[in-house]
């Protein structure tokens, strides 16, 4: 199947082709035909698999040729770098068009983004907080939107923001098309989902198992040792670039400088690092500056970068489905990747989860035979 066959608008289709899209995946194929004919959809998909033009594609082919100036479109995020992406990515997909995007999000100035609102846009891509405040401000008006979109919503959730989003929704028009894309389906977000949607379309592409074209591999590790042992394994010269995601905020600066010290090229992302210092981080990943991102789960998802050869849990994630989110950082767009995880003695429970989650028993590779690197799989 080609995009051609959704008949996007020439300038949208344009945008397309010089972005080297051809053939839509699985989720971006069953969730764009009902979109485009205003039905409301519940989609269920791990990261990785290409559900942000799974909505933005016919959000622009719904918008498109319809009045300017007022917001007809927000997309919900959690993340500020999931927002900064989202936006980003409409932009791209909107450049050839006359539609407008914008991001809103805390951490930076509210009078610039007042500002931006001002000027008018008519799609605006939100973290919950920052835009209450904008709403309660009366700095920006959501009564003229047609379509909401929340991406993530199970990432909502666990970032407490759910009576956030239900404010924002008092303030939306009852008459509208609203897209709800989990990669994970808690009571509380299939609650939300069937509050919100009208006679939705669900769509569900393996949305709880990590993706096939990743391996997984797992250390038996002291706590003690962790960090002498990434250091053996970050010297493999098949890890280009990798993602090393640690527990806590403290912990991802100190080993990112740690490892800094050994010669890597390493940096962290983590909550504690101003907006700008954020994207200073990624930017750098993305443009190789650094090939080491070592972050806490704010990386977890909304992270788009290309090419990511690892993912090192140098902690062990909370659940299974956040393993999931972690390790959908690499093996992305049909490439093949490799995850690493380092397992102690106290992190028996989740082992067994994972288990459960992968569906086969775990195989480790020990500390004592850590002269050569290759582990079991």
């Amino acid at each position: 199947m080609s995009f051609t066959e959704f008949q996007f608008h020439p300038q949208i289709q344009a945008a397309l082709e010089s972005s080297g899209y051809v053939s839509p995946s699985p989720i971006q194929k069953q969730s764009i035909p009902p979109v485009l004919a205003g039905r409301d959809l519940l989609g269920l998909a791990q990261t990785g698999t290409g559900k942000t033009a799974a909505f933005v594609l016919p959000l622009l082919q719904r918008l498109h040729g319809g009045p300017k100036g007022k917001v007809r479109a927000l997309i919900i995020a959690p993340t500020r770098e999931l927002a900064e992406q989202t936006h980003r990515y409409t932009g791209k997909m909107a450049q050839k068009t006359d539609l407008r995007s914008m991001v809103i999000y805390g951490g930076v100035s509210k009078q610039s983004q007042i500002n931006t609102i001002r000027r008018g846009a008519e799609i605006v891509v939100a973290c919950p907080g920052r835009l209450l405040d904008l709403v309660n401000m009366k700095a920006i008006d959501l009564s003229t939107v047609e379509m909401l979109i929340l991406d993530e919503a199970d990432h909502m959730f666990d970032h407490g923001f759910l009576p956030d989003i239900r404010r924002i929704l008092s303030k939306l028009p009852r008459q509208r098309q609203t897209l709800v894309f989990s990669a994970t389906m808690p009571k509380e977000i299939r609650s939300l989902a069937e509050d919100i949607l009208t006679d939705p379309v669900t769509v569900q592409i393996n949305h709880s198992k990590p993706t096939a074209s990743i391996s997984h591999s797992f250390y038996q590790v002291e706590q003690r040792n962790k960090g002498n042992l990434l250091k053996k394994i970050l010297q493999d010269k098949e890890i280009t670039t990798a993602i090393v995601f640690t527990r806590t905020k403290h912990k991802a600066k100190n080993l990112a400088f740690q490892l800094q010290k050994t010669g890597c090229r390493a940096t962290s992302l983590q909550g504690n690092l101003s907006q700008q210092k954020r994207q200073l981080a990624l930017d750098g990943f993305k443009s190789g500056t650094y090939n080491i991102l070592v972050a806490t789960d704010i990386a977890a998802r909304g992270i788009d970068v290309s090419g990511i050869s690892h993912v090192i849990n140098f902690d062990m994630p909370a659940t299974p489905e956040t393993y999931t989110h972690r390790t959908g950082r690499t093996g992305r767009a049909s490439c093949t990747g490799a995850a690493f995880t380092f397992a102690t003695p106290d992190d028996h429970k989740m082992t067994r989860a994972l288990e459960r989650s992968l569906g086969k028993k775990l195989v480790y590779k020990k500390e004592a035979h850590l002269a050569a690197l290759a582990p079991v799989s």
